[in-house]
């Protein structure tokens, strides 16, 4: 178990399966992407990386990228590799005349996880080495590789290590496919993969708190409803990081002790390591007051909250 004041180790080089790259390229790939997603795609600078999703015309997220400007008419959206082949065919349905192609270039390049120590060993070979800017959404380059960094977890810097497939990979200790993963709930920013698609508008799971919503942008698939969520009201949804001492499971259902009848939230993204059982759950504001959280049942297993590792936004 993790208590409030834990400051787990995150630290090394991790393989990341559950990760691939979809790859836009051509004169209009940025115009096009940024008619499709969140955030500000036709703006960004060549090697800039941002947060973004891509929903249906209901504001539902169908999948979260880290999206990276790789050349002028090169954009790489790194997603959840169960989400490809289908968020391909969905984007590519609105490429009409655009001169904008689509394809899974995850064999064609090393993915890697890098956390902790490894993250500032890997940027010192960078050309911005005396900078060492682990701030999220930067871009480095060292050699032919480009690091990309994330929100932290633990404490713990951590980035996207992303290169051509014959690239020697960066030394440094190994870090299990499951730690990482654990690192990826405790940043408090979930992806959006097969279990939850379509189950999120992207304030569900914070997103616009992290950079993931540009309101200022023009229109894109969802975009009314993703506004009017955020400026008529209150959010009454939101993303926490909870725990538990039983795994949990990407869409499975919270329920409140106060309501037996009907689920209160949903989990977001989830992982195990050992004996630390996290998830990232999308819950009704009302019920994480004065009632205790439980999976699959009022009666199921008790899910305590951590907190998050960044402040939530009420004005954007």
């Amino acid at each position: 178990m993790i208590s409030e004041n834990s400051q787990l180790v995150l630290q090394g080089i991790a393989p990341v399966p559950h990760l691939g790259i979809v790859r836009a390229f051509g004169a209009d790939a940025a115009n096009f992407l940024h008619n499709q997603l969140t955030n500000d795609v036709l703006l960004m600078k060549e090697g800039e990386c941002r947060l973004a999703a891509f929903c249906n015309a209901k504001g539902r997220m169908q999948a979260s990228f880290v999206v990276y400007k790789r050349s002028p008419e090169e954009v790489f959206l790194i997603c959840r590799r169960d989400l490809i082949a289908q968020t391909i065919k969905r984007l590519s349905m609105f490429v009409m005349r655009a001169k904008a192609t689509l394809n899974d270039a995850t064999d064609e390049f090393q993915l890697l996880g890098l956390a902790g120590d490894a993250v500032t060993q890997s940027l010192s070979g960078s050309a911005s080495a005396g900078l060492l800017d682990v701030a999220p959404w930067q871009r480095h380059a060292v050699g032919l590789a480009d690091v990309l960094t994330l929100y932290p977890a633990f404490g713990q810097s951590r980035a996207l290590w992303l290169a051509p497939k014959d690239t020697a990979a960066p030394a440094g200790s190994a870090l299990s496919a499951d730690a990482w993963q654990v690192g990826e709930v405790m940043s408090g920013i979930a992806w959006v993969e097969q279990a939850t698609f379509e189950a999120f508008v992207p304030q569900m799971l914070n997103y616009e708190s992290v950079d993931g919503v540009n309101f200022k942008k023009g229109c894109y698939p969802g975009q009314e409803i993703v506004a009017r969520s955020q400026f008529r009201g209150t959010l009454k949804r939101r993303a926490f990081i909870v725990q538990s001492t039983v795994p949990m499971a990407a869409g499975q259902e919270v329920f409140s002790s106060l309501d037996a009848a009907q689920p209160c939230g949903l989990i977001g993204q989830a992982a195990q390591d050992g004996a630390v059982c996290v998830a990232i759950a999308e819950l009704q504001l009302s019920a994480t007051e004065n009632s205790s959280l439980h999976l699959a049942a009022s009666d199921g297993a008790v899910l305590q909250l951590l907190p998050l590792p960044y402040a939530l936004r009420d004005d954007i």
